[in-house]
């Protein structure tokens, strides 16, 4: 399904026109097999499961809704979906839409000119949980609610379906005859999921809360129980398709910073984990245990030990001989124990998420309005190094990505990060200087010294030490990564160890804590004010990793002369606060992938328009960087038929977002699944859409 959201915000952006570089680079096999990282499935036929069992799935949070066309509509919300109602395109390990044939016999379109048609031949066993065969009314419900005409029904997105001209019963019996008044490349991104007539057709149901349920489903499985916790599906006794091999399936909400707890507990059989919970079910296999024991540890293995990341908390309970309380040390020890078999009844799953982590510049104003100084800042982040940092300790594969639309291994993919060009510090300073920020003397009589800042503000003393793992160089060692490697399934953060920091802690200063390492670089500056950019990132457990990354980049930058200053914020204000409303200089945050880049790009790299009241709609462009030329190669790749043709738009769009320099991707996020042993046909997913009914325990 599409992303969703929509935002407005009284903004400015600017945008220079670059030539068009010339696209190459890297690209994928769009006919070859997936990447080993592109997912990790514990496979097993559907007769090797016991065909009975509940499952229990952590999410992040409550669904506030079930209706993933809602602006409140989260991935629980689209999960659940997934399992109870209708998708006619599923995807597969690279991102591929696959017609889905438990409801399409066929989906073809069958005229181009003078208006596009797309005839879906439906599944005739197809029918929703009442009874109702699936029909063309369910289609023009859906239609006529996410058009965008009705303010009543307040959807999130109408992309496509604004497109749409009539909605028609076909020539034959169980056929549906879509019309649509614009070419729409996307078109197999519509109607999934497809909800019943009884939910699009009225606006109350439309926007009723979770808690109010489904009534009428029509997948392997349907909604039972609402509650403030959990969210449960039984069998559908309508189901035409293979029967579901679990009896339950319940989603639990259980935050990413509670995880390991729940597992340990035996509450969960399937999550999403930080990097220090993925460490620990990792040193309890069997090949792992012996190698992971220190000598003279009383904890077997790496499971039993405190994690680096926690700064020690837990050491003395691991090392309590050292302390002299021998009595806690033993039970400190029995309960390392007792953790670590609750842990070893889960194996590790781990693949290259479909979602991705960027920096962003924000143009509005300041001196990142001016491109070449966003050019400069690009220029000096090392990405392969910072992706290593994240990736490398994960065994995953640790090239940085090169594309804003397409994540690697998609058909189409393209690095084009030539646009800006490979990392080099004598050009990030000609840009600079080109835009009127130079050193000169006066920079370099107020070189950082580690006492005071080029304000001459007094420091506190230096955070960082010569073991920081925020140091210049990608370390491949736990030790140096702990923190940057791990992840969940917040909006903006992947999951990882405790942030020592407090969220009402005072800035941690990029250009402070760790200014007794910059030697002889000075900073930049205009007119005699220095280039100091705010560094905004979430002060939580599950941002622990943007904070490594955020601190790698600010060294990056102090090469270069241009100062950082990190402030952290409480994760639950951070994008509500701060990038939606464009409090910030740079930031990261992550995006989740696309199957349909033309629909879902756009909005996100699309320049900001000008409103009646005077006011700028940004959509989602929260960096406010966007150019003409990129929104009419959106346009035009969204009414190209030709699927090559549109795919090379949609090429072209990216290498000029490179250009723009607002948005710089970094890595793919990694995904770290816990699941338990004798758990099948579930994982680490990736791009591909879960097969429900399949998932099952072994016999």
């Amino acid at each position: 399904m599409p992303l969703t959201k929509r935002r407005r915000a009284m903004l400015l952006a600017a945008g220079v026109m670059l030539p068009l570089p010339v696209l190459t680079g890297c690209s994928s096999d769009d006919d070859g097999p997936p990447s080993p990282a592109a997912w990790d499935i514990a496979s097993a036929p559907r007769s090797a499961t016991s065909g009975t069992g509940t499952l229990r799935w952590a999410l992040d949070a409550a669904p506030t809704t079930l209706n993933a066309f809602q602006k409140t509509a989260d991935t629980g919300t689209q999960r659940i979906a997934g399992a109870v109602l209708p998708s006619l395109y599923t995807l597969d390990a690279r991102g591929r839409p696959q017609r889905n044939g438990d409801y399409l016999t066929a989906a073809d379109v069958t005229s181009s000119d003078p208006k596009q048609v797309v005839v879906y031949k439906l599944n005739p066993k197809a029918v929703w949980s009442d009874g109702r065969p699936i029909g063309a009314e369910d289609f023009q419900a859906q239609w006529r609610a996410l058009r965008g005409t009705d303010e009543a029904y307040g959807t999130a997105r109408n992309a496509g379906y604004d497109r749409i001209a009539k909605i028609e019963p076909g020539d034959k019996e169980h056929e549906i005859k879509v019309t649509f008044a614009k070419p729409y490349t996307d078109w197999r991104s519509l109607f999934t999921p497809l909800y019943p007539k009884s939910v699009m057709g009225n606006p109350a149901v439309f926007t009723a809360p979770a808690a109010k349920g489904l009534a009428v489903g029509a997948g392997p499985f349907m909604v039972r129980e609402v509650s403030d916790g959990s969210v449960t599906l039984v069998r559908n006794p309508r189901w035409w398709g293979d029967r579901a091999r679990l009896s339950r399936l319940v989603f639990r909400t259980v935050p990413a910073d509670k995880r390991d707890e729940a597992l340990i507990d035996g509450q969960l059989d399937l999550a999403e984990v930080d990097r220090a919970t993925a460490r620990r079910i990792r040193a309890t296999a069997p090949d792992k245990q012996a190698a992971g024991t220190k000598q003279g540890s009383s904890a077997p293995g790496k499971a039993g030990a405190p994690e680096p990341s926690t700064g020690g908390r837990e050491a003395a309970g691991a090392e309590g001989g050292a302390t002299g309380d021998t009595g806690k040390a033993t039970g400190d020890t029995d309960k390392n124990r007792s953790q670590t078999r609750a842990l070893s009844r889960f194996t590790l799953r781990k693949a290259l998420d479909s979602a991705y982590t960027q920096l962003a510049l924000n143009g509005t104003k300041g001196p990142l309005a001016d491109e070449r100084v966003r050019r400069a800042v690009a220029r000096a982040i090392d990405r392969k190094a910072l992706a290593k940092l994240v990736l490398k300790p994960m065994g995953l594969p640790s090239e940085p990505l090169g594309n804003h639309l397409l994540m690697a291994g998609q058909p189409g993919y393209k690095d084009h990060s030539g646009a800006l060009g490979d990392p080099d510090t004598n050009a990030a300073q000609s840009l600079l200087a080109d835009a009127g920020w130079r050193a000169g003397d006066a920079g370099r009589q107020k070189a950082l010294d580690g006492k005071t800042d080029d304000r001459g503000r007094r420091h506190s003393a230096p955070t960082a030490s010569a073991t920081d793992p925020a140091t210049d160089g990608a370390s491949g060692t736990d030790s140096a990564t702990d923190s940057a490697s791990g992840t969940g399934s917040a909006s903006a953060a992947n999951s990882a160890a405790p942030s020592e920091r407090r969220s009402d802690a005072a800035p941690a200063a990029g250009d402070a804590g760790r200014s007794g390492r910059l030697g002889e670089a000075a900073v930049v500056r205009k007119k005699g004010r220095p280039l100091v950019l705010r560094f905004v990132l979430p002060d939580d457990r599950t941002a622990a990793p943007l904070s490594t990354v955020g601190e790698r980049i600010a060294r990056m930058l102090e090469k270069i002369g241009v100062r950082t200053e990190i402030t952290k914020v409480p994760g639950e204000s951070y994008f509500r606060d701060h990038i939606a409303t464009g409090d910030y200089d740079l930031a990261l945050y992550s995006w989740p992938a696309s199957a349909y880049p033309a629909t879902d790009g756009r909005p996100i790299y699309a320049k900001p328009q000008p409103a009646a009241d005077g006011s700028l709609v940004i959509e989602q462009n929260y960096t406010r960087v966007g150019t003409d030329q990129i929104d009419q190669f959106f346009d035009q790749a969204l009414s190209e038929l030709d699927g090559g043709a549109s795919r090379s738009l949609v090429s072209r769009a990216d290498a000029r977002i490179w250009a723009a320099a607002g948005s710089i991707p970094l890595y793919q996020r990694p995904q770290l699944i816990a699941m338990r042993k004798g758990l099948v046909n579930a994982g680490a997913f990736g791009f591909a859409t879960p097969r429900y009914q399949d998932i099952g325990f072994r016999r």
